[in-house]
């Protein structure tokens, strides 16, 4: 069976949505998704087609958006481009199976197309041009894709080939990677190869993609370690990736991180520490984990930079939301400078299934068990309520963010 991988992308997703639902024309509308509430410096999440051809970058800030006479400035809405995610990935569904299908984010994923070719009865572009007629169909939403005999083939074919004009589909085989794979330059346009790797490659005498392929690999590997094999090998258009092979981590954690809106002083920081906590230990013991270790990350104010990033090990594991609280202000109160603060975040590691928990000779057992019953009760409540049901009392002063992270999905309204 031969193996036939194709990448179905949303055009200009979450533009293209708003468009959709304006009833207007995206090809024909100057639409930005973008919370003005945010001011002139906030980043601009997508921008329509037409914005796009008048040069318009995919992101950007608001102030570098075009005056335009008619600029729609839609704010985002998450939790509607996540319902039209799930009615692509449905609409696909009802083309191949599951295992045959390896979503790499909210408006991109990779469809395994071999197994099916001889069932419909086409080549892998019918049955894509198929799939993406049912999607317009349905939804009214243009995809592009790329189709190629691996992962890095079809995502190589899409961005570098399927992107640029109607029917938005291309498919490439091996006989197109000398053709249109070498060729390639700046190495960035490749997939997987960023700026920083550019300028390591660069500085080895690589500048286009072929050369990359005509490298030493051994050189890479011993340079690059890892990646610089698998760069080399998907400059020859090699890509082992088996997408029924689902991957398992290894190893989890839990985190949570925000931007805050304006600077804060030390003593609202650790407020905001609190109520990202309590959120994030909600979701610990809603998945039945304990962690033994906490990380906590302090951005300062964007005039000052830096920060800090510092981990602590817990004496044993645990899904008490007091008891994680303690360490990272332990954290806090050891390495924080008195410098007003703008990004924070928390992470727990080190997990494991908390339904065994032992009992600890350094606390009173009886008392743990009343905090952690009532947690769990406070956890019932906020998951039949939600999350505003139980607040701590701090959560309704002036800077406080619990209430307006609860109300977004990814930091955006939903």
């Amino acid at each position: 069976m031969e193996t036939r991988i194709a990448v179905i992308d949303m055009k200009a997703f979450y533009s293209f949505v708003e468009c959709v639902e304006r009833n207007v024309n995206p090809f024909t509308t100057p639409l930005a998704v973008v919370d003005e509430s945010r001011g002139e410096g906030t980043i601009v999440l997508s921008v329509s087609p037409f914005l796009k051809s008048l040069g318009v970058p995919s992101r950007c800030r608001k102030r570098d958006l075009p005056d335009i006479e008619g600029m729609i400035f839609a704010t985002p809405r998450m939790s509607l481009y996540l319902k039209k995610s799930a009615e692509v990935v449905s609409i696909i569904l009802d083309f191949v199976g599951e295992d045959d299908i390896h979503i790499y984010s909210v408006d991109e994923l990779f469809i395994n197309l071999g197994p099916y070719l001889k069932m419909y009865e086409c080549t892998a572009y019918q049955l894509v041009r198929k799939i993406q007629k049912a999607i317009f169909d349905q939804t009214n939403l243009v995809t592009t894709s790329g189709i190629g005999p691996n992962m890095f083939m079809a995502k190589a074919a899409l961005d570098l080939d399927g992107k640029k004009k109607a029917p938005y589909i291309v498919e490439w085989k091996k006989a197109d990677i000398k053709k249109k794979l070498w060729p390639v330059t700046p190495l960035t346009k490749m997939w997987g190869i960023s700026s920083g790797y550019e300028a390591k490659l660069n500085s080895f005498g690589i500048y286009s993609v072929g050369q990359l392929a005509n490298s030493d690999k051994n050189f890479l590997k011993e340079k690059l370690g890892i990646i610089g094999e698998q760069m080399w090998e998907h400059a020859n258009g090699i890509d082992n990736t088996n997408i029924r092979q689902k991957y398992i981590p290894t190893s989890t954690s839990f985190s949570l991180g925000q931007v805050l809106m304006k600077d804060y002083d030390k003593e609202d920081a650790k407020m905001i520490i609190k109520e990202m906590n309590d959120d994030l230990s909600m979701r610990l013991r809603e998945h039945h984990q304990s962690t033994s270790r906490v990380s906590l990350s302090i951005g300062y104010t964007y005039e000052i930079g830096g920060g800090i990033s510092q981990a602590i090990t817990l004496p044993g594991p645990t899904d008490d939301s007091d008891n994680i609280l303690h360490y990272l202000l332990k954290i806090f109160d050891k390495y924080v400078e008195d410098y007003p603060i703008r990004r924070i975040y928390i992470s727990y590691s080190k997990l494991e299934n908390s339904e065994y928990e032992q009992l600890s000779l350094f606390e009173d057992n009886e008392e743990k068990e009343e905090r952690r019953n009532l947690q769990k009760v406070m956890d019932t409540l906020k998951n039949k309520y939600g999350k505003d049901i139980v607040l701590r009392g701090s959560s309704l002063l002036k800077n406080s963010t619990a209430k307006l992270r609860h109300s977004q999905i990814g930091g955006h309204k939903k």
